[in-house]
């Protein structure tokens, strides 16, 4: 009896097993010279490399079945000859040497929208990526076809995602330079609402996250995100977040877009040659740095962008600098912006406080929300989201909304988390902008101004009382969990003593 061959095409790959098979790619690392901090700079590149790769084979296949032969200028991307992923992982030795001369040939191939993207790991140091470790890689990469009949777009995008929560959750400290969570994400750009065709920028633009998450704002609902080709711009300094947003990007399906690498509060890249001012967007969002020190105010002495407008902020925090920045990049009737700021540029003095006051006083700020704290990786602090708009609906104008949302998370063992549900909540006050109960509450700008510009939130919204104190059981919990690490560091310190000499 004869075997009957199956013909049909092989069925996509389904998410879970996309994310657990790419983080297989990070546990190959572990162990190795390879710090984890860095585990993003080597495992990105490669699953970008053979996406590219893939659906270039794809579009081969597909051409020569079509007209007999390829024509190079129907591939989305060009993959010189002796730079494809096949030729890398034939390389006998020097392994590292060969993807580095691929990567930067494709770079080359592709310089209007790749070059750059694959950012700056040192995949010649044999030391930190002996040929072995690097096979090993590249042998568990190849069993996967990443292209489109495998992978969608849409599932690329998010196991790609994924992968950058994953290096945050095992950097943690160092997690808050590029990672914000996405739920503080979506209720920015929600509470924002950039429509078809608007522009959207961000300063300070980490891995792409916002601006990825405004394309799915307009799909949602039920806008083209078509409309905004060469309308994404984003800014970041770091080399390596820069090509792992690009490919974020990318890898969601999106190509017409602007992320360059430079200090933004030094070296502004998006700028107004007719003007001579900044570049102005509809939408601005961002989680720049806290408290950033030595972040340029020398430059800012003279700004040739006039960003120093309220005030000039000291060299040992660039909170203000960042807020002024955004203000200069606002279009001048639609403009409106988000951003996240520590807590304490709501209510802090001297030049920040007249900052504030100048903002304040021209009516620039429509809403400030509290959240919860230990929600982002790095700070247990609690942060806030400042919302200003130029132009304010009538019915807003001298007033801000003030929202307590200390309570909307869910507690984790080592971080909080703000859920959907906590999201829409909040979103749902902001765009009611009416009093809820010890929630949120509009202020007038006279009741501000008599609080001296403070926007500090318990001024103006308390909680209930007794909130903030944890039920009986969880408090007795939590005092023999903190009795219980003092005595151990009692008994620690009697040994060192012991052991020293100090003590007999």
């Amino acid at each position: 009896m004869q075997t009957q061959l199956d013909l049909s095409p092989p069925s996509p790959i389904r998410l879970p097993e996309l994310e657990s098979h790419l983080w297989e790619a990070a546990n190959i690392l572990r162990g190795s010279p390879v710090d984890r901090t860095d585990w993003k700079s080597y495992i990105l590149p490669l699953l970008f490399f053979k996406r590219i790769c893939d659906v270039w084979d794809e579009e081969h296949a597909a051409m020569l079945a079509e007209y007999g032969e390829d024509f190079a200028d129907e591939h989305r991307f060009q993959v010189p000859e002796g730079a494809h992923w096949r030729d890398v992982r034939a390389t006998p030795k020097n392994v590292g040497t060969a993807l580095a001369n691929a990567m930067r040939a494709v770079e080359s191939q592709n310089q209007r929208h790749l070059y750059g993207v694959f950012g700056d790991a040192q995949w010649t140091n044999k030391d930190r990526l002996p040929d072995e470790l690097l096979k090993d890689l590249i042998e568990h990469f190849s069993a996967l076809d990443l292209g489109n009949a495998r992978v969608t777009s849409d599932v690329m995008g998010d196991a790609y995602e994924y992968l950058i929560k994953k290096f945050a959750d095992a950097t943690n400290k160092k997690a808050g330079e590029f990672y914000t969570p996405r739920s503080v994400v979506r209720l920015m750009v929600d509470i924002l609402d950039p429509r078809e065709g608007e522009t959207i920028y961000d300063p300070a633009c980490g891995t792409g996250g916002m601006l990825l998450a405004a394309v799915a704002h307009v799909r949602e609902r039920g806008g083209d995100p078509r409309t905004f080709f060469g309308k994404l711009h984003g800014q970041e300094k770091n080399l390596t977040t820069a090509a792992v947003a690009r490919m974020n990007l990318f890898l969601h399906g999106i190509e017409d877009f602007v992320v360059e690498r430079g200090d933004t509060l030094r070296n502004p890249v998006f700028t107004d040659a007719a003007t001579g001012g900044l570049g102005t967007f509809d939408v601005v969002i961002a989680n720049p740095p806290f408290s950033l020190a030595q972040w340029g105010r020398e430059l800012w002495e003279s700004d040739p962008y006039g960003r120093a407008f309220a005030g000039l902020p000291t060299d040992k925090n660039g909170d203000m600098a960042w807020v002024q920045h955004m203000v200069a990049s606002m279009a001048p009737r639609t403009g409106r912006m988000a951003v996240v700021l520590p807590q304490g540029a709501l209510f802090r003095g001297n030049v920040e406080g007249k900052i504030r006051q100048h903002l304040l006083q021209h009516d620039l700020v429509e809403a400030v929300i509290g959240l919860a704290p230990n929600l982002f990786y790095g700070t247990g602090l609690a942060a806030c989201v400042l919302v200003l708009r130029r132009a304010k609906a009538p019915d807003r104008a001298g007033k801000v909304l003030i929202v307590d949302a200390s309570a909307s998370f869910r507690k984790g063992r080592a971080q909080n988390f703000m859920d959907p549900a906590h999201g829409a909540e909040i979103l749902a006050w902001v765009d009611a902008f009416a009093d809820v109960e010890d929630k949120a509450r509009v202020v007038t700008l006279d009741e501000i101004a008599k609080e001296g510009f403070t926007l500090n939130i318990s001024r103006y919204v308390l909680p209930p009382i007794g909130a903030d104190i944890p039920p009986l059981p969880e408090a007795v919990a939590a005092f023999k969990e903190a009795l219980a690490r003092c005595r151990a560091a009692e008994d620690e310190l009697r040994r060192v003593m012991h052991e020293g000499g100090w003590l007999e």
